[in-house]
């Protein structure tokens, strides 16, 4: 894993005494809120409906058992005793004090962690697949190359006042778990005709109010050319991107409107004067970095099936279950990676309480050489455990709450906190999703849909990810009331596509039993077990659901 430098930890230790200076003056009176809020957003601090929300960076979704303890420290002394991990793969506190909040910056500064641009229009926290490092399928670590973009774009003077937000994210697999199609910028690593590696390099993907998928800006970059390319996306997109119009302002929208061809002669214009400057990334750079995320001591072990798992999914049949939906294949013979669900049903998707957290350290520690993921899918990554540890793991996680056995089954629910806490949102998104995943507690019915990713957002700037759904959720205000519309046929891997509306939007009780009328018409009309719900529905597309939801309300 990465550690900070002396550069790093002096910059964000700077940070945290400036904002002490400047809660104090709010505090004070000395400065308006109008004054203040850009300030505070600076430094990942919302207001919510309730209290004020404090976003904390997790850079990649990587993160060490020491930093989530003191994650889970802060959560009891600053807020509630819980945290919220996001789709960003960062971590929010959501009863936070505003003069708590240099306090709790100074703590996270002891464990090298920040709140710096989580918010406002800058560019935000990397994020990469959840498995980078451990994944069988996986060409290169990602991590190294997020880490470098960390490195140039934290405090970048040119980008901090951007049009909108700016997001990118990486992935180093040909199996795409982290979205990329679906971000302002999307970093595919691949191998070109010669062997080499480098990137392909997809722009203008977003998802809010006017959702696209990104689209192929270049084909091939080499790695070393990484940064120069992106500053040049970058000034095309400060230039050109829209200010007039907040709805209008992401680089979606200029891609759209000018076409990827005029977008594409723009950027290599820009990038063919800079490309051999000083950010031009030598080898050396290149290493130093990696040599940060180096593969952690593997014991060899013999490939195949380890006696003891194999006799435990054998003879307990709880353990089958969750080794069956939560276990992956790793690169290392012997060794297993396990994405620990944060969906039990009847909780909030994404929610950890801190008791919770501090077990998932201890557990990294003994199984797991003190390492954690989070994903953006709501969960928790174990990245490298020991095939014969796993009914170890299995039985510690359970004793929290941990070892709900429903990753990516139709329970594990991507959702926003919803207008129980947000003040943009227009409709609650927990109760819903808690009530869908009481639907699907039964593990043979769950078991037998199979893959559903069901993902809900409480407004239209779609942060539970909806329009990338199998089934989208979205809340929507109609006369002071909530209801929600359907789409259906989104996913955000490598063939990624927005959501299919379904029709009229339906009130809460409605919409949860819609999604039980469409799974039960994806049973009856699949050709056989092994047809997904969103292989089926690109098989027959909308008609038969959108029959069967609207005969049946």
């Amino acid at each position: 894993m990465y550690q900070y430098d002396e550069i790093d930890q002096t910059m964000v230790d700077e940070r945290v005494a400036q904002f002490r200076d400047q809660v104090a003056r709010r505090l004070t009176g000395e400065i308006s809120e109008d004054e203040f809020k850009p300030l505070r957003l600076q430094n990942g601090l919302y207001l919510q409906l309730h209290a004020y929300m404090l976003r904390i960076a997790i850079p990649y979704g990587t993160l060490s058992s020491h930093q989530l303890r003191g994650l889970a420290q802060i959560g009891c002394k600053y807020d509630r005793g819980w945290g919220h991990f996001t789709t960003r793969q960062n971590l929010q506190y959501n009863w936070i004090k505003l003069e708590d909040t240099a306090d709790a910056l100074a703590d996270l500064a002891k464990i090298q962690m920040h709140a710096i641009q989580t918010s406002g229009n800058c560019i935000r926290n990397t994020t990469t697949d959840q498995f980078a490092g451990a994944a069988h399928d996986e060409i290169e670590d990602p991590r190294v190359w997020c880490e470098i973009i960390r490195q140039w774009s934290t405090f970048h003077p040119e980008f901090s006042f951007l049009p909108r937000k700016f997001k990118i994210a990486v992935t180093g697999s040909p199996n795409d778990r982290a979205a990329v199609r679906v971000h302002d910028i999307g970093l595919r690593m691949h191998k070109n005709a010669a062997g080499e590696v480098g990137f392909e390099v997809i722009v203008g993907g977003g998802l809010g109010r006017t959702p696209f998928i990104g689209k192929t800006i270049r084909d091939f970059l080499p790695k070393q050319d990484l940064l120069s390319y992106l500053e040049a996306i970058l000034r095309v997109y400060n230039q050109f991107g829209r200010r007039d119009n907040i709805y209008k302002a992401r680089i979606k929208i200029l891609v759209h409107e000018l076409g990827i061809d005029t977008v594409r002669e723009k950027v290599e214009a820009e990038w063919q004067a800079t490309k051999d400057g000083a950010l031009k990334l030598p080898q050396e750079a290149i290493d130093q970095i990696a040599a940060q995320f180096a593969p952690p001591p593997y014991e060899k072990l013999q490939g195949g099936i380890n006696a003891d798992y194999a006799n435990a999914f054998r003879t307990d049949f709880e353990f089958g279950l969750w080794a069956r939906r939560n276990t992956f294949k790793h690169k290392q013979p012997g060794y297993s990676i396990v994405t620990i669900s944060l969906k039990k049903e009847g909780e909030a998707p994404g929610d950890a309480k801190a008791e919770q957290m501090n077990a998932v350290a201890d557990i990294a520690d003994r199984y797991s050489f003190g390492e954690i993921r989070v994903t953006h899918e709501q969960n928790l990554v174990l990245p490298h455990v020991r095939q014969a540890d796993l009914p170890a793991v299995f039985k510690a996680l359970k004793a929290y709450d941990l070892a709900t056995p429903n990753v990516g089954l139709a329970s594990d629910i991507i959702a926003c906190p919803g207008l129980d806490y947000c003040a943009l949102a227009n409709a609650r998104s927990i109760p819903v999703a808690q009530q869908i995943a009481l639907r699907f507690k039964n593990w043979e019915r769950a078991h037998d849909v199979g893959e559903l990713k069901i993902k809900i957002s409480g407004c239209i700037n779609a942060c539970g990810h909806h329009h990338v759904g199998h089934i989208g959720i979205l809340g929507v205000d109609k006369a002071g009331e909530e209801f929600y519309q359907l789409t259906l046929g989104g996913s955000a891997d490598d063939q990624a596509a927005i959501g299919d509306l379904i029709g009229p939007s339906l009130n809460a009780t409605d919409t949860v039993d819609a999604i039980d009328t469409l799974v039960e018409t994806y049973l009856r009309i699949r050709k056989d077990s092994d047809e997904r719900f969103l292989d089926t529905y690109r098989r027959v597309g909308l008609a038969p659901f959108k029959e069967a939801v609207y005969v049946a309300a």
